[in-house]
């Protein structure tokens, strides 16, 4: 396959505006958190961005006692045509400042410009706008004529999506007329933080949204705190574990948004072109590090030759580099940690005799890298197509017939997502049926919409995000 040459093409950093110091968002103001002051870094070159005046405990008791100020004060009591108003600002104030927002959020995460640019800053800016809609249309959603709010909302986000997630959880959170205590992950806060800023920029009432920054002591620290109504919490299934066992008597309410070891699965009838590039989009796109990455391939064995060498065939025509360059396809791993994790499992799949193979990538000498990579020969029960890797790494596996897609597809802890690659529509519902899987994609894979509710089943989660379901965790239905 022909390779076209581009011109380097990079977004100016200095779009992002970085400041040398950023603190935590707490009652209406900015200041500097009382923990530990520490460097984020740029995943790519491992280059300091800033200092973060992390949270600490007591800081997370102001923040919570400000959200319960704001709830009582008056939030909870605006009419929802109110809200709207604010939700609609956030939306158009994130409009306004995306390509910041893009720039700042691929040099703290490490993904391509391309992917914080059209997929990370649009969407969040959607579920604002989504949300507004409904803010004053409550009665109407399903959960009773008279809904209330919960209270104060504790939210736990990750680094693999930080913008995003944060407006995936704040904005049906405000809608409902909670108010919001969110903690941003160490290593990529920064984007949240200046969500924050925007959030004042748009004159909420002081601490109806405060936003801290910190580590997993301050997130257990949200957790045991006994103002917090409702707690949202996406990450590893290991700290969802823990997070529940936390809350198991306190009576808070709790939402999980947790792993996933998705099956992509395709049939012989597939339009074979259109198939591998949703291959790609599903486990490529954002290094991987996406909780829903269609991280198995499930091919028919009669398909299998075409498909894998396929699939070879374009994963070296990716472009791996510069997150900032708007043509590249894989941007940097987010930490040394996942990269020593993604490095870890790799060397367990080829240990169990799976096939290793990547495409001819220089690698750059600084920061944390790691090349597409594509396992065939694994077996099902091999940890590389039971374990979620969260990095660039494929295991390929092969069936004959649906029901055997299906028992493999089943056959992990986890129930995210899937996808499903057929012509024939009534094997795309029959599928859809059968898979134990919160999402399934059809001829398609990881496409995001603020009217679609997203979350999982067993291992990966349970509650809802995104469409009025979303709105559910923040209601009292009993109202």
């Amino acid at each position: 396959m022909s390779v076209f040459e581009y011109a380097p093409a990079p977004e100016s950093r200095a779009i992002a505006r970085l400041k040398p110091s950023y603190g935590i968002f707490i009652d209406g103001e900015f200041r500097d958190g009382r923990g530990e002051a520490v460097k984020t870094l740029n995943p790519a070159t491992e280059e300091p961005l800033a200092e973060v005046a992390e949270a600490n405990e007591a800081d997370v008791a102001d923040a919570v006692a400000a959200a319960r100020r704001a709830y009582e004060g008056s939030w909870s009591r605006l009419p929802g045509s109110e809200r709207a108003k604010y939700l609609f600002r956030i939306a158009r104030a994130i409009q306004e400042r995306a390509r910041e927002l893009a720039v700042l959020e691929s040099l703290d995460n490490g993904k391509p410009i391309k992917e914080s640019r059209d997929v990370d800053v649009p969407n969040a800016a959607a579920h604002f706008f989504y949300y507004a809609g409904w803010a004053d249309k409550l009665g109407h959603a399903g959960f009773g004529v008279d809904p209330r709010p919960v209270g104060v909302a504790g939210q736990i986000i990750p680094w693999n999506f930080p913008l995003m997630m944060a407006a995936w959880k704040i904005a049906p959170a405000l809608a409902a007329g909670n108010t919001v205590v969110l903690k941003a992950a160490e290593t990529t806060p920064l984007t949240a933080l200046t969500l924050a800023e925007i959030i004042a920029e748009c004159d909420l009432p002081p601490g109806v949204v405060n936003v801290l920054a910190g580590g997993p002591a301050i997130g257990q620290a949200l957790v045991n705190q006994p103002g917090v109504d409702k707690l949202a919490f996406t990450g590893s299934t290991a700290v969802g574990k823990a997070l529940q066992r936390s809350v198991a008597v306190s009576g808070k309410r709790l939402s999980l948004e947790l792993g996933g070891k998705a099956a992509n699965i395709v049939f012989d009838d597939a339009a074979i072109d259109q198939a591998v590039e949703g291959i790609v989009r599903g486990i490529f796109f954002n290094q991987g590090h996406v909780c829903s990455a269609g991280s198995r391939l499930l091919v028919q064995e009669s398909v299998h030759d075409e498909v894998v060498s396929a699939l070879q065939d374009r994963l070296q025509t990716l472009r791996l580099g510069d997150p900032l360059d708007k043509n590249t396809d894989i941007g940097a791993i987010n930490s040394a940690k996942q990269l020593a994790r993604v490095q870890e499992l790799v060397d367990v799949g080829e240990a169990e005799g799976a096939t290793r193979w990547s495409p001819a990538c220089e690698l750059p000498e600084r920061g944390y890298w790691f090349p597409p990579t594509v396992f065939t020969g694994a077996s099902q029960a091999s940890r590389i197509a039971q374990e979620e890797i969260f990095g660039p790494v494929l295991t390929v596996l092969t069936f004959r017939t649906p029901q055997e897609a299906v028992d493999k597809a089943n056959n992990t802890p986890y129930g995210l997502s899937a996808g499903v690659w057929t012509e024939k529509g009534s094997r795309i519902l029959w599928m859809a049926s059968k898979l134990r899987a919160g999402v399934v994609w059809a001829n398609t894979f990881n496409h995001f919409d603020p009217t679609s509710p997203f979350g999982g089943y067993s291992e990966s989660g349970f509650g809802r995000e995104g469409g009025r379901h979303g709105l559910e965790a923040y209601l009292d239905s009993e109202g």
